[in-house]
Order: structure tokens, then sequence, then C-alpha cells
């Protein structure tokens, strides 16, 4: 299979390959190869696990960004595109780069784009969200979907979105979280660290992929907290509202106050 290319078109590129450290990049590497090799099964997979609620998460975030007419919007940990071609459906003028540390999820993202006919608003390139391709100020709006909590430099992370928003720019966060229910949250985790891994396993293939989702949730932050990080990184107004019972959440913060 052909690599894509790393580099996304003209939104403002600079070097940033100088900021990467050796350890960091260990890790990240070993979170890339589990992802390139679900890749295939990828969106079957989070339709049927989550029973199609993810294209409706996706949805509010996207409108939660409030873009502007004529917007740019950039989406970190891609993945296939879900998120960018929301985006596109949503704000028909917008501009839109996806960026992803996986070559073989932004290959199949560029297939899903070519597909929708709209490879001349929507483009995806290879990047780590901690050090991002992209000038300064660049972005009215940033979303992450279910990808903040895969990198390894979090708070860095945060620290690039605010740097590549504009003034009155917006960051959206979407995430998992876990319900706080009794009832539902005893349901809830019985399927997600059971049934999910189970399932997710056998249909992929590689069921490490799916006991890593589980952990991966229960070793984020809560929804406080990463409010409060997001605060400390320099946004403005953040607040959250749960989705769907406290399944995930969608964080909301303005590089200015508004």
């Amino acid at each position: 299979m052909k690599r894509p290319s790393r580099a996304c078109p003209p939104f403002g590129v600079v070097d940033v390959s100088h900021r990467h450290r050796d350890s960091v990049a260990e890790q990240r590497a070993a979170v890339e190869r589990m992802f390139s090799a679900i890749a295939p099964r990828y969106d079957f997979l989070n339709r049927v696990l989550s029973a199609g609620r993810d294209r409706v998460w996706r949805r509010e975030a996207i409108r939660a960004t409030a873009l502007p007419p004529g917007g740019r919007l950039l989406d970190l940990c891609t993945g296939t595109g879900d998120m960018a071609l929301e985006a596109a459906r949503q704000f028909p003028t917008a501009t839109v780069a996806g960026v992803d540390f996986s070559a073989a999820m932004i290959d199949l993202g560029r297939r899903k784009i070519a597909r929708a006919r709209v490879a001349d608003r929507v483009r995806l390139c290879v990047a780590p969200a901690e050090a991002l391709p992209f000038g300064d100020g660049v972005f009215d709006a940033v979303t992450v979907a279910f990808g903040l909590r895969n990198v390894p430099e979090r708070r860095q992370a945060l620290a690039e979105i605010r740097r590549v928003l504009t003034p009155a720019g917006r960051a959206v966060i979407l995430e998992f979280t876990t319900p706080s229910r009794r009832w539902f949250r005893r349901v809830y985790l019985w399927y997600f660290h059971r049934i999910l891994p189970a399932i997710g396993g056998f249909i992929s293939g590689h069921p490490s992929a799916y006991r890593y989702l589980p952990a991966s949730v229960r070793d984020f932050p809560p929804p406080e907290e990463l409010a409060a990080w997001m605060t400390e990184a320099g946004f403005h107004d953040v607040s959250y509202r749960f989705l769907t019972a406290g399944i995930a959440a969608i964080h909301v913060g303005n590089k200015g106050g508004r």
C-alpha cells in the first residue's frame, strides 16, 4: 500500500520536527501501530459498539464549534475523517483540515473524502497533536473526538490547539466519560469492560486494541479535571455537558473571552 504523503495544503505550514522527543515518539508509535492494525474495521466497529450513537455525538460536537461562514476548522486525531466530513456537511462554505498520527487511518479517510466529493474543501495529513504543522492563529475552531486520551502529551496538545486558533477561535473536545448514575454505571461498565472488548477483538482480530479502549477511558481525567486543564492552558469560558446519560461529554473553550 502506498503510504500517504504527510504534507497538508497551505494553512501556514511550519517545520516542527525539532519538537519530538524519543520517548514520546516511541509511545506514540506503539499506539499508532495499534490503530493502524484496526483501521480496516474501525468505522464499522464504531457504529456497532456505540449502537450508532457515535454519529450523534459527532454531530453535536461539530455544531458546538459555531463555525462562522467561510471558516476554517481543524480536526485533531481525525482517524478516518468522520469529524472532518461532518464539519463539511454542517458548514458547506468551510475549509477543513484533519490530522492523525496513523498513516493507515489517513489513507482510509482520504478515500472517504474522495467518495463524498469534498476533497476541494477537506484535506488530511499525518501529524502528531502535540506538534501541529500549522502556523499561529490559523483556525476558527479545533475539534478532537475520542482522541485526546491517546495523545502522550495531552497538555502540550491543548497548548497547540490554542496556538493554532484565531483570537476568537473555539476548541471542542468530545470524549468518553463514566456515567454517574449507579444502576446505569453498573450496566455500562459491565458492557464496556466485558462485552465491548470481546466483540471488538473478535471482529477486528486485535483483542488488545479493544482492551486498550476501556483502560484508556479509565485512566483519562474526569470531565471537571479536563475542564481545569483547558483553563490552565489559557482557554476562557470553559464548559462541558454530558451526552447519552454520561457516556460521553463535550468540552468547549474559547481562546479569548466572549
